[in-house]
């Protein structure tokens, strides 16, 4: 390991480094791109096989029928509200479902663009980082989805019977609310994941967690608050409660790697490897080419 680099990595210029950059981000955007307009073009089903002329269902159209017939109450009408709303619906769902495909290559540009700055020992640590992010990522939005969203909508119900307004929203606001109310949740669930990683790492310790639990849980339930759109105090506690466990999970795994031996992840794994200077007797690293007591070559 040589001029505090990890292994098998060499020095490149910044403009080698922004070329791989450039190259990675287009088959990103090339990937986006042909993942989103799949979900605008490709039809839902195969009677376009049969009549290619005729007016077809795209599968974006399919997916944006399920999400009201999992979420929307009964009751609850929409409405367009704007002329352009229903086309922006359509564009920004085929992007988002466009991105969500995409993800397995994103992920994969960007740990190919960051391994060769990795040491092996955090290189390991990736590993289970992503597929706990993935697992946790995909329950949280399910839990946003399946839960979270239509309660949401549900506890909104009993303020239109006490302001006698009729039960219509518009359609922006609806897949709005689902696509964030989807989102927010995958990310918060996350949350463990990414303490666990700094446990390992050594930049935090689980009794920061252990020793302020009142704090960092009126903390979590403001953040909570902040994010969860609309839904009163109730849908802030749907959200609260399942993020508390998840913490207390997080804080019962970190332990477990603190009681491990391990090194920093910022400095190399093994012993560092000193030699004298052959003029003045002061200490040398191997990465060492000039002394730095007396300011001679070693060689």
């Amino acid at each position: 390991m040589e001029g505090g680099q990890p292994p098998g990595d060499k020095a490149e210029s910044i403009w080698e480094h922004i070329a791989e950059l450039s190259r990675r981000l287009r088959v990103v955007f090339y990937t986006v791109i042909v993942a989103t307009s799949f979900f605008m073009v490709f039809p839902a089903n195969k009677s376009f096989l049969q009549n290619p002329l005729a007016f077809y269902d795209p599968i974006i159209a399919s997916v944006l029928r399920q999400v009201i017939k999992d979420t929307l109450p009964a009751g609850i009408e929409l409405i367009a509200g704007e002329f352009t709303a229903p086309l922006e619906i359509y564009l920004i769902a085929s992007l988002i479902l466009g991105i969500g495909v995409s993800a397995p290559v994103i992920a994969y540009e960007t740990y190919r663009y960051v391994a060769p700055a990795l040491y092996p020992h955090e290189q390991r640590a990736i590993y289970p980082f992503v597929l706990a992010f993935t697992v946790l990522f995909v329950i949280g939005a399910t839990f946003g989805y399946k839960v979270l969203t239509p309660f949401i909508l549900w506890g909104m119900l009993p303020f239109f019977r006490l302001t006698g307004a009729v039960a219509i929203i518009g359609v922006m606001d609806f897949y709005n609310l689902v696509f964030i109310t989807t989102l927010v949740s995958g990310f918060s669930f996350t949350m463990p994941a990414f303490f666990v990683l700094l446990v390992r790492f050594g930049i935090l310790k689980t009794s920061f967690v252990t020793t302020r639990r009142r704090y960092i849980y009126a903390a979590l339930y403001i953040v909570c608050a902040v994010v969860t759109p609309d839904g009163g105090p109730l849908a802030d506690i749907a959200l609260f409660v399942p993020m508390a466990l998840l913490l207390e999970v997080a804080v019962f795994f970190g332990k477990r790697y603190e009681k491990e031996p391990r090194t920093s992840a910022w400095f190399p794994e093994e012993k560092q490897v000193y030699t004298k200077c052959r003029f003045c007797g002061g200490l040398l690293t191997k990465n060492d080419v000039f002394c730095p007591s007396c300011g001679r070559s070693r060689v």
